[in-house]
């Protein structure tokens, strides 16, 4: 899909330009018709199919699903995305519960082929979330830092209410890829911290987290006060990097054209 949201400045000035924006974006983006026809065709063919083999089948109906829970980048591993569909999502020992990206179970969930119930207007429910994924990929089209403020929002929003324990929702932070990354920058983790015991990273994501937004606890985390907090410490850190960046590029020049 084409349609590249240029925002027109980084950082975070960009974020509060996203944030005044983004109800506005994303009506447009529904109204698309590249993107209509992708929802309307979920909507119209998801009523009749009943096994996840024939879901992966269907290109069409196969890449709105995943796009709709941002894996999008799944769409060749049709094998994998079966066997994660068809999990039993009350065996803890099932491959959708044992793999750390819970954003397939989120999936598997609401598609309900390993048991459990589907979602409610599952035509509905994946619509609006390929809607906003769509919305934040073009968005990422031109600032992908903006792209991954946009999931960090939208994915800790999803963990209000939550009854699992604190150090559960880290480890789902810590595997979730683009999730992780907002973390990461807010707390200035070089990537050797991925090379840790999973323990030890756990650690390490709690007490950053005390040190710079005051609380590890996501009963905090989840208020929209503190995902902002978050989002704002990330921006301006891939900033700061940015233009260190930037700036050696141009000392490298001025050296190479004897300036």
């Amino acid at each position: 899909m084409t349609g590249v949201i240029s925002i027109g400045v980084s950082g975070i000035a960009g974020w509060k330009v996203v944030q005044r924006s983004e109800t506005r974006q994303i009506a447009a983006i529904e109204a698309d018709p590249v993107v209509q026809r992708s929802t309307t065709y979920f909507k119209d063919k998801i009523g009749g199919i009943s096994e996840a083999a024939d879901l992966v089948k269907d290109y069409r109906l196969l890449n709105t699903a995943l796009s709709a829970f941002g894996l999008e980048d799944d769409i060749a591993n049709k094998a994998f995305i079966q066997k994660v569909l068809e999990s039993d999502i009350s065996d803890s020992s099932s491959l959708v519960n044992r793999l750390s990206d819970k954003r397939y179970l989120r999936m598997a969930e609401a598609f309900g082929f390993g048991g459990a119930t589907p979602a409610a207007d599952l035509g509905e429910t994946v619509g609006a979330a390929f809607v906003q994924r769509e919305f934040e990929r073009r968005i990422g089209e031109g600032d992908e830092n903006l792209r991954l403020a946009l999931n960090a929002r939208r994915e800790l929003e999803a963990m209000v209410g939550r009854d699992s324990s604190d150090k559960t929702l880290w480890y789902e932070v810590m595997g979730n890829p683009p999730l992780r990354e907002v973390f990461e920058g807010a707390f200035g983790f070089s990537d050797n911290y991925a090379q840790l015991d999973v323990d030890r990273q756990l650690e390490e994501f709690m007490e950053a987290s005390e040190r710079y937004l005051g609380t590890s606890s996501f009963a905090d985390l989840t208020e929209s006060g503190m995902i902002d907090k978050l989002i704002i410490n990330f921006m301006a850190r891939s900033q700061i990097e940015t233009g260190t960046v930037q700036n050696r590029y141009s000392t490298a020049l001025t050296l190479l054209s004897g300036g």
